[in-house]
């Protein structure tokens, strides 16, 4: 996922919390300008309880690779479109949002930030939309193929002109197809993570909150609430003070957890794991996958010499506390290489190579 904003919103402290990094916070403001780059573990309390049962040597989540660009700046040299760029090959983009007010920052205008970052989006699609479609115009010979892709560029500069993203666009596998290449920023899922103090967390309430709440809803973008520098502290703690503070806070999950699972939702993403003296994993795989293929996920071998696939719902396992006795209770399944793997499915391929 990258992580984009205006500068000063708290990308970078969002970047450490997500990743356990301690990149400092300043160095975009310094001048510094190269994005950078961390792996963040999805918190899973299946895994927990996985752990507790199997008492693995090794536990292993699921990951999301995170980009961290510069905040957007027009007055630096290549404007916004050249942060931008560093994050054309992410799957998935996360806006972070400046939701308090500071002495040296002043008042929050949240609205207007997600405006502003929406608005050179869209500029920076409609800039590639537009030099593609000079090309073909100049081009010596127009295929049948580039007459289609004419027309569907004339399509998406419609939708970028009237303020609407490209993935709000009832788009055909065909059309997606011709675009792929261009990775446009708009038509990838978006997150809005709104970054508030502790007490504007805790309150629930925020400036322009149903504003945002409605654009939201319009652009079908999700809205997660983080107090990313009080839960950078929280990090600082024991895992059982830890526990307590957050009880004592009201937050039932980390921001990461909470980001993680709004990502996999927009791309459609769920995760199936593995459990042994070995390891406890955490596999991520897309939504309609079958067993032989999320066997694959593990490993080639896997996939190739797939006999099947023996399955028992985590909610299953964990409620009677071991594969023997959900075995017992008829909860464990052998499945066929054309069964659709399901969120929290713990399976053990049977295979022979």
């Amino acid at each position: 996922m990258g992580l984009i904003g205006l500068p000063l919103a708290g990308k970078t402290t969002v970047f450490n919390l997500l990743t356990g990094l301690k990149a400092e916070t300043n160095d975009f403001g310094s001048g510094k300008t190269e994005s950078r780059r961390g792996l963040a573990p999805v918190p899973d309390r299946r895994l927990d309880r996985l752990t507790e049962l199997y008492h693995p040597r090794k536990v292993t989540p699921a990951q999301i690779t995170v980009v961290d660009v510069p905040g957007l700046n027009r007055t630096e040299s290549g404007g916004p479109n050249r942060f931008l760029n560093d994050v054309r090959l992410v799957d998935a983009l996360v806006q972070v949002v400046r939701g308090y007010s500071s002495d040296l920052l002043g008042a929050a205008s949240p609205l207007n930030d997600i405006e502003e970052m929406e608005l050179e989006l869209g500029l920076s699609d409609l800039d590639l939309l537009e030099k593609r479609r000079t090309r073909i115009g100049t081009s010596k010979k127009v295929t049948a193929e580039l007459k289609q892709e004419m027309d569907l560029i004339d399509r998406l500069i419609h939708a970028l002109e009237n303020d609407q993203r490209l993935n709000q666009m009832d788009l055909q596998e065909d059309e997606l197809r011709l675009i792929r290449g261009y990775q446009f920023l708009t038509l990838k899922p978006a997150v809005w993570v709104i970054n508030l103090d502790d007490q504007t967390f805790q309150a629930g309430d925020y400036p322009d909150r149903d504003a945002i709440n409605a654009l939201a809803r319009d652009k079908d973008v999700p809205v997660v609430l983080m107090a990313a520098a009080l839960e950078e502290e929280m990090e600082e703690l024991a895992p059982e003070d830890r526990a307590a503070f957050m009880q004592d806070l009201g937050i039932e999950q980390s921001g990461l957890a909470r980001v993680a699972q709004a990502i996999y939702r927009k791309l459609g993403l769920l995760s199936f794991l593995t459990a042994g003296e070995d390891e406890v994993r955490a596999w991520t795989i897309a939504q309609n996958t079958s067993a032989k293929a999320a066997a694959g996920k593990i490993h080639s071998d896997i996939e190739r010499g797939f006999i099947r696939a023996e399955v028992v719902a985590f909610s299953d396992l964990d409620h009677w506390g071991s594969m023997a006795k959900a075995k017992e209770q008829g909860h464990v399944r052998l499945e066929g290489k054309e069964y659709v793997m399901k969120d929290g499915d713990v399976v053990n391929f049977r295979f022979n190579v």
